[in-house]
């Protein structure tokens, strides 16, 4: 894309998808791009990777982000969080009717939940996981411009934070629908931006000057073949993956340089395989800094 520049691009701005778990390869992406000499003019960040990319603009070093992540994914606070999943442990090897009774159980509650109720979850959680993770900070302290995606309840217009209560916006970002009530934001209610935009290099492209680049990071899932739903919930976010993978080929053609981590058969809710996932991420970004530098000239 390079013709569409007048001169050799001076910088870039970096586009941070969500995906919950997956999400943990940013870390790796930006250790890569930060070991390179690569600094983001801005970041804008979906989700999970507006958690991430708002840690990294307040404080840019990639180290400290990701041992404060560890840090709390190894604490009782994390461990004391119950995420909801539709879908069995398939690597789950007891089963005896004890486990099958209490999988039974676990889910007629979830059921139950579902059909009285618009969300399963507390939405306070996620402002003072952001607090937790961002302190005192806000988007004017941000070393980095940093912008934040959440959609707006019910509507559903797609709006771009960069300014007013970083926390509230990092947590209406990441407030999935269903499972954590809208986040309410100067009397209106948002969720999670990645029902509008998974990818946000579009919302980078807007943010971005002539003389930026945008690269975006793609930590998306796709549909696993060796699985099939035994359920309506599970139907339902097979579904739900189908379309965020055709959702994110659309967005992320708005992206010069794409990054894309093999993460995509980890589940939103699975934070298990910190290291790896935050290997993948190291590792595909680091394939991508030699098309980065060349794209600026250096």
């Amino acid at each position: 894309m390079l013709g569409m520049f007048d001169n050799i691009p001076t910088g870039f701005v970096l586009a941070l998808a969500g995906g919950g778990g997956r999400g943990l390869a940013h870390l790796g992406a930006l250790k890569a791009l930060e070991e390179n000499g690569l600094r983001p003019d801005a970041i804008v960040g979906t989700s999970i990777g507006a958690l991430f990319g708002a840690m990294y603009a307040l404080n840019p070093d990639a180290g400290e982000v990701r041992d404060r992540v560890f840090s709390f994914l190894d604490s009782d606070v994390f461990r004391s969080i119950s995420l909801p999943s539709v879908q069995e442990d398939a690597a789950a090897e007891d089963d005896s009717w004890l486990t099958r009774l209490t999988t039974v159980a676990r889910q007629t509650i979830l059921y139950t939940r579902a059909m009285s109720d618009t969300a399963i979850g507390d939405a306070d959680a996620l402002t003072k996981v952001a607090h937790l993770f961002c302190g005192g900070g806000s988007f004017e302290s941000a070393k980095i411009p940093l912008y934040v995606t959440a959609v707006r309840f019910p509507d559903g217009a797609c709006q771009l934070f960069s300014q007013g209560d970083l926390c509230l916006a990092l947590a209406a970002s990441m407030a999935v629908p269903g499972v954590f009530d809208p986040v309410k934001i100067d009397g209106e209610r948002y969720l999670d931006g990645g029902l509008a935009s998974e990818v946000p290099a579009k919302e980078a492209r807007s943010v971005a000057d002539d003389s930026q680049l945008v690269v975006a990071v793609n930590t998306g899932v796709r549909p696993d073949p060796s699985y099939e739903p035994y359920n309506v919930l599970g139907m339902l976010d097979w579904t739900a993956q189908v379309k965020s993978l055709y959702l994110r080929q659309y967005e992320k053609a708005h992206a010069d340089v794409l990054i894309e981590p093999l993460v995509g058969a980890t589940q939103w809710h699975d934070f298990s395989n910190s290291d790896h996932e935050v290997g993948r991420g190291y590792e595909a970004a680091l394939e991508m800094v030699p098309e980065l530098l060349k794209r600026l000239g250096r």
